[in-house]
């Protein structure tokens, strides 16, 4: 029998209804400060908590629930006669739904406020209260999200109670909350890039429709303390986005974020089919395209710069599952919406990721982004690369650090049109890569030459500059073959291994 209610919430939506449904109930309210205002000013009866701890608040709010009367109303439990006798020797009557919510911290922290304003927005008495009742959830019925209310109505209608399962689903939110706001501070306040304990705080989005099979669930996520631009970006037309989808896009935006020219990227299978500079959004359009017109059919593009009408012309020629870019000309979103199915995505939010994790079977691996490109241009050989061709090694290894290893990328007139992703060796990577793009003059490769053999093979092709992490103990023999066979080779000093 629900006798007594502490209600204190920030987010104040549907509280209104949800304290005059208990009032229907001859339910007692308690409540605090800005909450025991509101649901006065409407008309609601009810307590203010200083009212049974016989304590004002004080420290500008900061202490108000911290009291016996508060917690022992909450923690003791029904039918144990020993906690009953003592409570009601103190004078403290039980508290039977406790509804909460807490301080925004997860929007303050990404907001432009100082770094105290931000510690203010920790909370700490209703993080106390919500435990207390989780823990006691038996007893009491705790309640933090807003989507309960009427849940919560429809149930003490029926039967006058809460049932055990759902009381028990409540508590365990109220972790699932606490877990995810205290890893939320910790990332805050610790500035340690690998603490002793591993708090991640992400809040889901949505469920998706299946994970990359129709036969795995999956659900998308997003951080509740960094931006980014699979975290902030609009969807403006078609379908619901899919696991494979999201995974896709931030292959796309990454690599077009690699550059300040206008750029395109085409991806197909979580790899880049095409990669692009242009002179404008169409003309990288038109290159990404002419890299690999088969692959990129039902794939994903990504621009880095907004999307006019002339490109969306030339895009809906195709079948394309998604088109992301930071903008989109009126006319352009009227072009592509004609395309009922098409996602357009609107992301005008840049990579900015710190750390990347992967999930092993009992455990997780952490580690920092990889965002050098290179540490130098050490032209190792007799030929001297031409400015154009550093220009275009550059833009190839801009390329090749987002494909799979072993990765090799040939490249020509700023395009990516040589390929080869994921091999278990270097040269089938780069038979790969230099088969299809038979007229390429510059090729890029993400980690060192073990054999002379990927050299050879580039001779084979007329490919006249190679750019490379160089550190093999075999260099001699790869630098040696491109100087029998006039080619350039320039060692950066940086692998880019991506697993």
């Amino acid at each position: 029998m629900i006798k007594r209610a502490l209600i204190s919430v920030y987010d104040k939506r549907g509280i209104l209804d949800m304290a005059r449904f208990l009032e229907s109930r001859m339910v007692e309210i308690l409540s605090t400060g800005g909450t025991y205002k509101y649901l006065k000013e409407n008309g609601i009866l009810v307590k203010e908590v200083s009212e049974i701890t016989k304590f004002d608040e004080i420290l500008d709010g900061r202490v108000k629930t911290l009291h016996p009367a508060v917690h022992g109303g909450i923690l003791a439990i029904r039918d144990n006669k020993e906690h009953m006798d003592t409570i009601n020797n103190k004078g403290i009557t039980p508290i039977d739904i406790v509804i909460v919510n807490l301080y925004p911290f997860f929007n303050k922290v990404n907001e432009k406020i100082s770094f105290q304003e931000k510690v203010e927005f920790i909370d700490i008495g209703g993080p106390t209260m919500i435990r207390a009742a989780a823990k006691n959830f038996k007893d009491v019925i705790v309640v933090t999200e807003i989507d309960d209310y009427e849940i919560i109505k429809q149930k003490i209608n029926l039967n006058n109670e809460v049932d055990f399962n759902y009381r028990r689903k409540l508590a365990g939110k109220v972790f699932n909350l606490m877990a995810a706001y205290d890893g939320a501070i910790s990332e805050f306040l610790l500035e340690d890039s690998y603490p002793e304990y591993l708090s991640l705080s992400y809040k889901k989005l949505y469920n998706l429709r299946y994970g990359e099979n129709p036969h795995q669930s999956a659900a998308y996520y997003v951080s509740n303390t960094k931006c980014g631009g699979m975290k902030n970006f609009e969807k403006l037309n078609g379908k619901e986005l899919s696991y494979n989808n999201i995974k896709d896009m931030d292959i796309a935006w990454k690599v077009v974020g690699e550059f300040e020219e206008f750029a395109c990227c085409a991806v197909k299978h979580n790899t880049p089919c095409g990669v692009a500079m242009g002179n404008s959004v169409y003309d990288s359009y038109k290159k990404c395209y002419e890299c690999d017109k088969t692959s990129i059919f039902g794939g994903i593009i990504a621009f880095n710069n907004k999307v006019d009408k002339n490109t969306a012309d030339e895009i809906v020629k195709i079948f394309l599952e998604i088109v992301i870019a930071p903008d989109f000309e009126d006319e352009a979103i009227e072009i592509l919406k004609k395309k009922k199915n098409l996602r357009i995505i609107k992301c005008n939010r840049e990579s900015n990721d710190k750390f990347e994790i992967n999930k092993v079977d009992g455990g997780i691996l952490v580690q920092s982004k990889d965002n050098k490109l290179l540490n130098s241009i050490n032209i190792v050989t007799k030929e001297n690369p031409t400015e154009d061709d550093i220009k275009e090694m550059i833009f190839a290894m801009k390329v090749v650090k987002h494909v799979k290893s072993n990765a090799i990328v040939v490249v020509k007139n700023g395009m990516a049109i040589g390929i080869g992703t994921g091999q278990v060796n270097r040269i089938w990577a780069a038979c790969e890569a230099l088969n299809r793009g038979k007229d390429g003059v510059i090729m890029a490769s993400d980690a060192f030459f073990p054999f002379e053999d990927v050299v050879k093979e580039a001779c084979k092709y007329k490919i006249r500059g190679i750019i490379q992490p160089g550190g093999s103990i075999r260099d001699e023999e790869s630098i040696k073959a491109c100087d029998e066979n006039g080619i350039s080779m320039v060692f950066t000093g940086v692998r880019h291994f991506k697993h």
